[in-house]
C-alpha cells in the first residue's frame, strides 16, 4: 500500500466511546487550522458518529466511516483508506485482533491504548513478521500506560549516556503524585485477563513474566514490587503500583527492540509514593489491598470522570538511576487526568509523529520508545501537555 496514496492520515475507530470521542474533540480543535491533516471519525453506527461529531463542534464535514469488529470486511475496508488507524475500542483482546492482522496485512500503521501483555505477546507472535514485511507499523500502549513510563526510561537513559557514557544498569519509576481515575476500559480489560487466565494457564505464565513481550530473550531477575516499602533513599513508602505490570513488559520491549541500550541485565521496578511515617504505610498497605478495579463497582467502558475532574488531574513521576556511585533523576509529568485526558492527547500524538516524524520507522510491532522516540517527546511537550527534565 502507498501510505501517500491513502484518503486519510488518521482513522479514529471508536470515535463514539467515552476516549474515542476525547480523541476526536482534541484533533479537531488542537489542529483546527491545520488543513493538511486529513482524519476521519469511525465506529458501529454513523447516527452516534454524527452526534459526537456535532456535540465536540468538530467540523460538518469530518467524514464519518462505519466499521465494526464482528465484520471483517468492514475492517479490511476501513483500514485500506487510512495511513494510520488509531483505535480505543477495547478490550482488545475482545476486539483488537481482527483490526491488528488487518493493518498488518495492509501495510497500515496502528496505535492503541493496551494495557493486556499476554494479547500483545499472541500479537507480536502472530503479526510482526508480516506487519516488517507490509511496513505497517504496529505500536501498542499509546496512553499512560505506557507513554510516560517509556519514554522516561528512554530520556533518563539518553542523559545517561551523555553524561557518564554508558546506561543505568538499574532504574527504579517512583509516581510521586497522581490524581485521576482509571477508565472503564482499564477496568474492562484487567476482568478479561482474568477471565482469559482463568482459561488458560499459559496466559498466567506470560502475565507473571517480566520479559513477556521480548520473545527468546529473558533478562535478569526483576524486583517483585509487589508489597509496600519504605524506600530509605526517597524517606517516603511505597505501594504496589497497578500499572506496572504492563508498563515494565513495554520498557524491556523497548530495550530489546533498541538493540539492549539499556544493557542485558537492565532491571527496572515501578511504585506509588505514599508519604512518610505511620499514615504512608498505611496508605501504601491501602494501596496493595486494593481490588476495586477488579471488583463489580469498577467503571465501565464508556463511563468516565467529568470534563471538570478531567481538567483537574495530574501525574508527576520520579526516575532514578545510579552507575559507578553517580545518580541521576529525571521526571515525567503531565497536565489534565492520566486514564482520560491526558491519554487522548498521548495516543493522539503518538497518531501524528508516525505520519509526520517518525517515516524512517521501519514495519513491525513497536513501542513508542524505539518507534519514536526524541520525535514523540518533541511532540508531547509542544502539544499534550507533558514535561521531560533533568532533577537534581
Amino acid at each position: 500500500m502507498d501510505k501517500q496514496q491513502t484518503e486519510f492520515d488518521i482513522i479514529v475507530y471508536g470515535a463514539s466511546g467515552f476516549t474515542g470521542r476525547l480523541v476526536a474533540e482534541y484533533l479537531s480543535q488542537e489542529y483546527a487550522g491545520d488543513k493538511n491533516l486529513r482524519w476521519a471519525m469511525a465506529g458501529r453506527s454513523p447516527e452516534k458518529l454524527a452526534a459526537v461529531r456535532d456535540e465536540i463542534g468538530a467540523p460538518a464535514d469530518i467524514p464519518l466511516v462505519v466499521a465494526d469488529t464482528q465484520d471483517p470486511a468492514s475492517i479490511a475496508a476501513m483500514v485500506k483508506r487510512t495511513r494510520v488507524v488509531l483505535t480505543t475500542v477495547g478490550p482488545y483482546q475482545l476486539y483488537g485482533a481482527e483490526l491488528v492482522a488487518a493493518c498488518a496485512a495492509n501495510g497500515t500503521d496502528y496505535v492503541d491504548l493496551c494495557g493486556e501483555p499476554a494479547w500483545m505477546r499472541q500479537m507480536i507472535d502472530a503479526h510482526a513478521a508480516t506487519a516488517e514485511k507490509s511496513g505497517a507499523r504496529i505500536v501498542f500502549s499509546c496512553g499512560f500506560d505506557s507513554i510516560p513510563f517509556d519514554l522516561g526510561v528512554y530520556f533518563l537513559q539518553q542523559e545517561a549516556q551523555k553524561q557518564l557514557g554508558g546506561p543505568l544498569p538499574r532504574i527504579k519509576a517512583r509516581v510521586r503524585k497522581m490524581k485521576g481515575t482509571f477508565s472503564g476500559g482499564t477496568a474492562a480489560s484487567l476482568k478479561a485477563t482474568m477471565v482469559a487466565a482463568k482459561k488458560n494457564p499459559e496466559i498466567l505464565q506470560l502475565l507473571n513474566n517480566h520479559f513477556a513481550l521480548t520473545p527468546g530473550f529473558t533478562g535478569a531477575p526483576q524486583p517483585p514490587a509487589s508489597k509496600p516499602e519504605y524506600d530509605e533513599a526517597l524517606g517516603t513508602w511505597a505501594a504496589p503500583f497497578i500499572m506496572a505490570a504492563i508498563n515494565t513488559r513495554n520498557v524491556h520491549r523497548s530495550n530489546a527492540l533498541l538493540g539492549h541500550a539499556y544493557g542485558e541485565d537492565f532491571v527496572y521496578d515501578e511504585m506509588l509514593l505514599t508519604g512518610p511515617g505511620d499514615k504512608g504505610k498505611a496508605i501504601a498497605e491501602g494501596v496493595a489491598a486494593d481490588r476495586s478495579l477488579s471488583s463489580d463497582s469498577a467503571p465501565k467502558p464508556g463511563e468516565g470522570p467529568s470534563k471538570e475532574e478531567r481538567e483537574n488531574g495530574f501525574y508527576d513521576v520520579l526516575f532514578i538511576g545510579e552507575k559507578d556511585g553517580k545518580t541521576l533523576m529525571a521526571s515525567v509529568s503531565g497536565k489534565k487526568d492520566p486514564g482520560y485526558g491526558s491519554t487522548s492527547r498521548m495516543i493522539a500524538e503518538s497518531a501524528i509523529c508516525l505520519v509526520r516524524d517518525a517515516t524512517d520507522t521501519a514495519g513491525g510491532i513497536w513501542t513508542t520508545a524505539p518507534a519514536m522516540g526524541d520525535k514523540l517527546i518533541k511532540r508531547l511537550v509542544e502539544h499534550a501537555g507533558l514535561t521531560f527534565k533533568l532533577e537534581s
